[in-house]
């Protein structure tokens, strides 16, 4: 019900808007400076080139990837540094992923940022708030941004009782125009999912608020039949340098609304480092540098081995497609995890009308069984790896805010893809043969769906 009414208002707000444009990136790794060090920063300060240069090549002195070289040119694109000194917990699915993020909204001293896309009232939903208002009341101060489309079935009612308990909200560009006089953006959506506590721990990754994610997937349960299947997603946890990064993300948006200035809090401690993860957090905004889509076409372009995706809603544009199909034409080898099971089954067909293309190049497509999939993963080469809210569709690269994860590493890239071969062995791959065999009414429904791939 939900996906419908937000389908319906985003359509016909196509009618009164005009359709932005993504970059032209086709030769985005060409047209980059070569050989450049790329800025380092960690818990005190910014590193020199030379301390930049040796803590690269001590963390990856066997790769077979020039990862500082990859790392500038990214940073030239995206004109964002990396974060060095971190520690990136994975999460996998929602009961892990809730458990450990009310373990740690349970043990905050000061304050609490949340910024999600769903928020039910639901008995997940009602549990979270139920643990931010008690923690209102401790005196800690929780300040919460949902989306004015993506929480569109939850009661005022819900959000109301927070507020009397002394929790600030933002409802991001609600669907009324009269909520927003002279700045209404209904196309304009805050696809992001952020926890930060005590400016000391954060969380990303695509779980939203909600009991779709009360039921855990199949995922190394090492169960394959005749149980009950929720969703597969996946989120991270860190602790480090990076975590002020994420809450700065917090107040530009909050600060985007205009709903006044939040309470005085230390938002922003002392942070030390916590591990040996180099990161860069990446936050897209509509109109902005496209600093998310720039990155993964960077990525696809350099890559000289693997190209592994994960894709919940994977309808996109058309460079994403010739650079997936360029790839596997010179020999790296491409694999999508798409889905099988979605709770958006127009979105699913319009995913269905890029298969013929990318299979004919090569492109080894998988869908997954027994699961709704919602992750938003990425692993390339091993080393560079991605976890956010991104979808790999038009809407998620130009009209929502987004954030990204990006990790560099072996070890981080190693148990991204073991996670990913995880999914593969829960999938089932798509063949051209098979493909081709299609009925003619499916050829229909992937067109239309397609032409409204801008909207879905």
């Amino acid at each position: 019900m939900r996906y419908t009414i937000t389908v319906i208002l985003l359509v016909v707000t196509a009618a009164v808007s005009a359709c932005a444009a993504l970059p032209d990136v086709r030769y985005l790794n060409a047209s980059l400076t070569q050989g450049t060090n790329p800025t380092v920063t960690n818990a005190h300060g910014t590193l020199g080139e030379k301390k930049a240069k040796s803590l690269l090549a001590r963390r990856w002195p066997k790769s077979t990837i020039d990862i500082a070289a990859q790392a500038a040119l990214e940073e030239e694109a995206t004109g964002i540094p990396l974060i060095a000194g971190n520690r990136i917990t994975l999460l996998f699915d929602g009961p892990q992923t809730m458990a450990a993020m009310i373990a740690a909204i349970t043990t905050a001293k000061d304050n609490i940022n949340l910024e999600t896309y769903i928020f039910d009232q639901d008995p997940l939903g009602l549990r979270f708030a139920d643990l931010l208002i008690a923690k209102q009341k401790e005196g800690v101060q929780v300040n919460v941004i949902y989306d004015g489309v993506g929480a569109i079935s939850t009661p005022a009612a819900f959000f109301d009782r927070m507020r009397e308990a002394g929790v600030k909200l933002v409802a991001f560009n609600p669907v009324s125009p009269l909520a927003r006089i002279g700045r209404w953006q209904i196309n304009h959506r805050d696809h992001r999912k952020v926890l930060v506590v005590d400016g000391l721990v954060a969380f990303t990754g695509g779980v939203n608020i909600s009991g779709a994610y009360a039921t855990s997937s199949l995922f190394r349960s090492g169960v394959r039949r005749n149980s009950k299947i929720g969703w597969r997603d996946t989120h991270i946890k860190i602790e480090g340098p990076a975590v002020a990064a994420l809450q700065w993300t917090f107040f530009d948006t909050w600060a985007s609304q205009q709903s006044g200035d939040l309470p005085e809090r230390n938002y922003f401690p002392p942070l030390a480092n916590a591990g040996d993860k180099i990161v860069r957090v990446l936050a897209s905004t509509p109109g902005g540098d496209f600093e998310i889509y720039k990155a993964y076409m960077l990525a696809i372009q350099q890559a000289k081995k693997t190209v592994h995706i994960t894709s919940a809603y994977f309808v996109p544009d058309q460079q994403i497609v010739d650079a997936l199909c360029q790839a596997a034409k010179r020999g790296v080898d491409v694999k999508l995890v798409l889905p099988g099971v979605s709770d958006i089954g127009l979105l699913v067909q319009a995913s269905h009308s890029f298969y013929s293309e990318l299979l004919d190049s090569g492109v080894r497509i998988f869908e997954l069984r027994k699961a709704v999939l919602h992750a938003k993963t990425a692993v390339i080469d091993g080393v560079w790896s991605t976890v956010g809210s991104t979808n790999m569709d038009m809407r998620s690269f130009l009209d929502n805010n987004e954030i990204n994860v990006i990790v560099l590493g072996d070890a981080f890239g190693h148990d991204m893809e073991n996670a990913f071969g995880e999914d593969l062995r829960d999938s089932n791959e798509i063949t051209a043969e098979q493909w081709t065999q299609r009925p003619l009414a499916n050829h229909i429904k992937e067109w239309f769906a397609r032409s409204m791939a801008h909207w879905l």
